[in-house]
């Protein structure tokens, strides 16, 4: 139950304490807009803060690297934004199945930014030695999020499947070292389906982190919740030592 506002309670001249009581200030509260824009601050606050102490220490610092990827969901229209958004605090490259490239639109992906598909799995490689691609960016990368992960991509990491370089990068990927993120995206008939739950255990056994889609819809997270846990994770900054 909400107290009277502080402006009905008066300081009478018959107390006898020489001082008033301590007031309590009036609760404020902010709207949503308000909250995401101190939240973008306030992130790269912390990172000045970080690159300030490290250069006291002696320590180099860079940005996070974070592998993007987007399976074959509506939602992936969506994939230039979450790329325009991790630039702002992280160097990123963005992989897509083949079947979320029928909604991206290449031209709206940030130029720092390379997308790669399937054609650039075996691309370099001809012979023993050669560059594969999906290890190349599980080395390069220091955290991975799949969003949005469809049905259809859900059920083949759970069943450690990897037929493509999305699904390949998820079964050579290093859990113990690494925090893997998934944003599942789907149809409410599809999310309630007992398979989703198995899955969805699977994985978290594994040791990736799911963000769970908005209640409602049902569909993907709230884009803001997904840049959230993953500055938190990161700290926004990798400490590189010098050696």
């Amino acid at each position: 139950m909400l107290t009277a506002p502080i402006s009905f309670f008066k300081w009478s001249s018959l107390a006898p304490s020489p001082r008033p009581p301590r007031m309590r200030r009036a609760l404020r509260f902010q709207s949503p807009v308000t909250m995401r824009t101190q939240s973008r601050t306030n992130m790269k606050a912390k990172s000045q803060q970080s690159g300030t102490k490290s250069q006291q220490s002696g320590t180099k610092l860079r940005k996070p690297r974070i592998l993007l990827a987007a399976s074959g969901s509506v939602v992936a229209i969506q994939l230039f934004k979450f790329c325009h958004r991790l630039c702002e605090w992280a160097e990123v490259r963005a992989v897509a199945t083949k079947r979320a490239m029928h909604f991206i639109d290449r031209a709206l992906i940030p130029s720092e930014v390379a997308l790669y598909t399937d054609d650039e799995q075996w691309k370099e490689w001809n012979k023993l030695g050669d560059k594969v691609c999906h290890i190349e960016l599980r080395q390069w990368a220091d955290a991975m999020v799949i969003v949005p992960l469809s049905a259809n991509t859900l059920g083949k990491i759970a069943m450690g499947l990897c037929d493509n370089l999305l699904t390949c990068l998820v079964r050579g990927w290093d859990y113990n070292k690494k925090p893997l993120f998934v944003a599942p995206s789907m149809s409410r008939l599809m999310w309630s389906n007992p398979f989703t739950a198995c899955h969805i255990d699977s994985i978290t056994k594994l040791g990736i982190k799911v963000i769970m889609p908005d209640s409602d819809s049902f569909m993907v997270a709230d884009p803001w919740n997904i840049m959230n846990e993953l500055s938190r994770t990161l700290n926004t900054q990798v400490r590189l030592i010098d050696g």
